[in-house]
């Protein structure tokens, strides 16, 4: 079974979102999407700056097994975006929700972040897919 923390709010495309003290929202992929694509081979990310739609694509992940697509959870600016994963994209599968993380995000609308899916609400959608 996947990992799903508590703590995080989720899409149904697989990522991630975690609202930081500061307001931004930092960004990855969940373990059971690390389980599906397998080892992770490179990540191709936006630069900071970049203006992201939310469930618009902001980068791709490849895998021994496929290149997929990253999708914006929310709207707003890339303020940061995690550069050790150019040499180390495997710390996406061995801590995705950690080290594995790919963006930080200044929110457009500070209250996006609850119209995502509760950890409870994704363990749903996981069963039903």
């Amino acid at each position: 079974m996947s990992k799903i923390p508590s703590n995080l709010r989720y899409t149904k495309a697989h990522e991630w979102a975690r609202l930081e003290d500061d307001g931004t929202v930092v960004v990855g992929i969940t373990d059971h999407a690390v389980n599906t694509l397998g080892d992770i081979t490179l990540v191709t990310l936006p630069t900071v700056g970049t203006r992201l739609t939310a469930d618009q694509e902001f980068g791709t992940i490849d895998s021994v097994k496929a290149v997929s697509e990253l999708y914006a959870p929310i709207d707003g600016e890339v303020i940061a975006v995690n550069t050790e994963l150019d040499a180390s994209p495997e710390d996406v599968n061995t801590d995705c929700y950690g080290d594995g993380w790919m963006l930080r995000i200044r929110p457009t609308d500070s209250a996006a972040i609850e119209r995502l899916l509760t950890a409870a609400q994704y363990e749903a959608h996981l069963k039903e897919e």
